[in-house]
């Protein structure tokens, strides 16, 4: 059953099937050699090493320690059956509003041990001035005492996978360890501050993770948790919807920041030239074309040889030579005659607009808004943004919005859980009957599972964590173990009352009773110690600090706290729920 309640661990894909397969595949690996070893090496130990008397379960401080406390407990429950199973469902029921409230998110964040913070602009910015804001950040970056270095870069890298552009920021800012951080400071406070202090007019920012960032720009292109793509046939009606869209999420609440990409604000230099003039000089199109391709682009002229290196050398004008328009008209052009003439006197230079670059999605044109978020789950800020737009955002015939980033992988998850989660149980419970061979007694040890989702929904609202594929893989596992701790109560009350029946001592419900007590209370001691074998294995990780602890974290939270309400639900409703399905049949005890 542990291994099977894995099964939507290998359903999931993308992101997190291959973050989480492992993690089912190690576990499912160890169940596998585990049950082999119970059944052949662990009986062969035994005979081996076990010597000298074997003292009886009664003998046992501890076991006496746990009888005493629990069997009055058990008695008590015994005798208001139908008030332990109505408190059960009622602590159920109250669950459900919690659970509810808990938000949605895609994956908790990795905390990589680094930021990475792109502010973005309109095109247009100067490379003079951009280097001076980029200098700014910089230096307050550095004035937080968590930040080790700060590295900026402002525009396009010299690659052709880097599509950015001149007022497009990306500053990787390193983080000392957290134990030399401030008292009491959390990365939540820590990127609060950062985004109050860097609120520079005209840079909306984005704090993300570097290596979270990357892998979201291959799967959907976007660089913020929340992406809108706005599709359609013409650049500027996809601008303007973008512009407006940009204004409306500005009302909702939890909006660190929200950018729409300008599709028409490029600026060009054209060069028109004059063929009657050039003419005049004697000149081609093409002449003045291959000056100007030359002087002001460059033209690589040869390509020198250093021993296995290969260097191309470019020639063109200097940069103060060519950095603005009125220079530009300057440039020399050889005529046939031989003489020197300005570029200004055979071409006119006009600055235009265009877009700085055209997006295509789905066979149509596209924009992108960058939605940053902050302070709320993900599932609500969306629904919620969706809300806004959709009262203040008017989307003319032939344009559609797709929302992306995180929230379409959240999405694509949650489909897929909610197709294999019930297969799953369904499959334990074939396992369960194939087992006891009772519909009965496989649905008492069913409900074990939504008991002890009790304790888990309860500690993830205390610890204020969303509902995650993280949050998801740690419910799933307790769900196996849950189950597994109700098959092990269930076997010892069977026990108990198939043996008092061989005897003749199953008569009435007070005999019922007796077994019951004697089945569930003499074997607390390996109920208890597989309850703390499981909790040991995992509180641990609640306490662990660095890149990784919240996914951690998130993946324990649901089995500490699950564990606790399955034990009770396995020591007090199991052995009601029995009493009251085998003791039907049974004359009632004399009080």
């Amino acid at each position: 059953m542990i291994a099977v309640s894995f099964l939507p661990i290998f359903a999931l894909e993308a992101q997190e099937g291959r973050l989480f397969a492992p993690l089912a595949s190690t576990k499912t690996f160890s169940m596998l050699f585990a049950a082999a070893l119970s059944v052949t090496l662990a009986p062969v130990l035994m005979v081996v090493l076990l010597r000298g008397r074997i003292r009886a379960e009664r003998e046992n401080p501890l076991n006496r320690w746990l009888i005493a406390l629990y069997r009055p407990i058990l008695a008590g429950a015994l005798r208001i059956r139908w008030l332990t199973v109505g408190v059960a469902v009622v602590s159920v029921a109250a669950t459900v509003p919690v659970f509810m409230r808990l938000g949605a998110e895609f994956m908790p964040p990795l905390n990589e041990g680094t930021i990475l913070y792109m502010p973005t602009t309109v095109p247009g910015l100067s490379i003079p001035e951009a280097a001076k804001v980029l200098q700014v950040q910089d230096q307050l970056l550095m004035t937080f005492p968590e930040v080790e270095r700060v590295f900026g870069k402002m525009g396009k890298a010299p690659t052709a996978t880097d599509p950015a552009f001149v007022g497009m920021a990306e500053i990787t800012v390193t983080l000392k360890p957290e134990t030399q951080w401030r008292p009491d400071m959390t990365w939540d406070r820590l990127l609060d501050e950062m985004d109050a202090k860097l609120r520079i007019p005209g840079f909306p920012n984005i704090w993300w993770m570097p290596i979270q960032t990357r892998t979201e720009m291959i799967t959907t292109g976007v660089r913020s948790p929340v992406g809108i793509k706005v599709l359609g046939p013409d650049l500027k009606t996809i601008e303007r919807i973008g512009i407006e869209i940009e204004r409306a999420l500005a009302t909702v609440p939890g909006t660190t920041s929200a950018f729409a990409e300008r599709l028409n604000q490029g600026y060009y230099v054209d060069l028109i030239i004059n063929r009657r003039e050039a003419a005049r000089y004697g000149l081609t199109v093409g002449d003045v074309q291959a000056v100007i391709t030359s002087a002001i682009g460059g033209e690589t002229v040869i390509t020198t040889v250093e021993g296995r290196e290969r260097y191309p050398v470019i020639i063109r004008y200097k940069r103060e030579l060519r950095d603005d328009p009125e220079r530009l008209k300057r440039v020399r052009i050889p005529t046939p005659t031989g003489a020197q003439i300005p570029l200004g006197h055979i071409a006119d230079l006009v600055i235009t607009q265009g877009p700085p670059s055209i997006a295509d999605e789905a066979g149509t044109l596209a924009g992108l808004v960058s939605v940053s978020v902050s302070g709320r789950d993900l599932r609500g800020y969306v629904q919620e943004a969706q809300r806004v737009v959709r009262e203040l955002v008017t989307l003319p015939p032939g344009y559609r919005l797709i929302w992306t980033g995180q929230y379409e992988h959240l999405m694509r998850a949650e489909e897929r859980l909610k197709m294999v989660v019930p297969a799953t149980l369904a499959v334990i419970l074939l396992l369960l009957y194939l087992n006891f061979r009772s519909l009965a007694k496989s649905l008492i040890v069913i409900l074990s599972v939504p008991f002890a989702a009790i304790g888990a929904i309860w500690y993830l609202h205390f610890l204020g964590y969303n509902l995650s594929v993280a949050v998801w893989v740690g419910i799933l596992a307790l769900a196996g173990v849950a189950a597994e701790t109700g098959v092990v109560m269930l076997v010892y009350l069977d026990e108990a009352a198939e043996r008092r029946m061989g005897e003749g001592r199953l008569a009435t419900a007070q005999d019922l009773r007796e077994a019951i007590m004697e089945g569930a209370v003499q074997r607390v001691r390996p109920k208890m110690m597989t309850v703390a074998a499981i909790m040991g294995g995992v509180l641990p990780l609640m306490g662990t600090t660095g890149p990784g602890a919240d996914m951690m974290q998130r993946l324990a939270a649901p089995m500490i706290g699950g564990m606790v309400s399955s034990t009770v639900l396995t020591l007090l409703v199991i052995p009601v729920l029995y009493a009251l399905w085998r003791g039907g049949s049974l004359p009632a005890p004399k009080e």
